[in-house]
């Protein structure tokens, strides 16, 4: 299959978590940074084309849960995806599959990165919602008809965007989904010396019900590094059979 590199991204507490208090102690906010410079940084160690995260995630950080502003009497759009040519050199990549995510900009930003959004939808999607996007001069793409189709989204997102290197950015679900699908070439765990022991936080990867099950999957070590201020980094590839 033609698709790119993809490697997992991921900031995890002692106990394996990617959200809650831990995130915001002195601890936290160094391992932070350093998850930050290895994918984003002035001389990362990852240079890659775009990320992609779930809507979720993407509420939780970007669109914080506003609603989108449908127009009920929209002109019907074309079939097919709609690709919007852009002068950044990244993409954030958001796995929308019913489009549901209040966008109201084409472009977002990220500490000191900027990036094109780009919507990965199924057509569970709405006319109303993608005539918005093409109102705001957001990209799209259409990857599944009920369901998300995976070996599409990253066919797709090389031939249409020519995005080479793909960070997987959560949040759980979404990165067991693309590790069972054998999607994912590599994982990159920046472990925090710190955790706040929540019940409900969600972990490194997780299953939910029709897109993922509980079957094991192995991994190789591929590198470790010890920080000085207690953080941990290890490089994993990805072992299928």
């Amino acid at each position: 299959m033609n698709r790119p590199y993809i490697f997992c991204h991921m900031e995890v507490s002692v106990d394996g978590k990617i959200i809650r208090k831990f995130m915001g102690t002195p601890e936290g906010k160094k391992s932070g940074k350093l998850f930050y410079d290895l994918a984003f940084g002035e001389n990362p160690h990852y240079r890659h084309q775009g990320w992609l995260s779930g809507r979720t995630t993407t509420d939780d950080n970007f669109t914080k849960y506003q609603k989108p502003d449908l127009d009920k009497d929209a002109p019907t759009v074309p079939e097919g995806d709609f690709v919007v040519d852009t002068d950044l050199d990244k993409y954030y990549v958001s796995v929308d599959p019913s489009g549901k995510l209040g966008w109201t900009s084409n472009v977002l930003k990220y500490q000191d990165t900027k990036a094109h959004v780009l919507e990965v939808l199924t057509k569970k999607a709405s006319n109303e919602y993608k005539a918005m996007l093409r109102k705001l001069n957001i990209s799209y793409i259409i990857a599944g008809k009920d369901k998300l189709d995976y070996n599409v989204v990253v066919q797709k997102l090389k031939e249409l965007f020519h995005i080479d290197n793909l960070m997987l950015g959560g949040g759980g679900v979404l990165n067991w989904s693309f590790i069972q699908a054998g999607l994912c070439d590599e994982v990159s765990i920046v472990i925090s010396p710190s955790a706040d022991g929540s019940a409900d936080a969600p972990s490194l990867f997780e299953t939910k019900e029709g897109l993922s099950d509980d079957t094991p999957v192995s991994f190789s070590l591929k590198d470790v590094e010890a920080k000085e201020d207690g953080c941990v980094w290890l490089r994993y590839l990805v072992n299928y059979k």
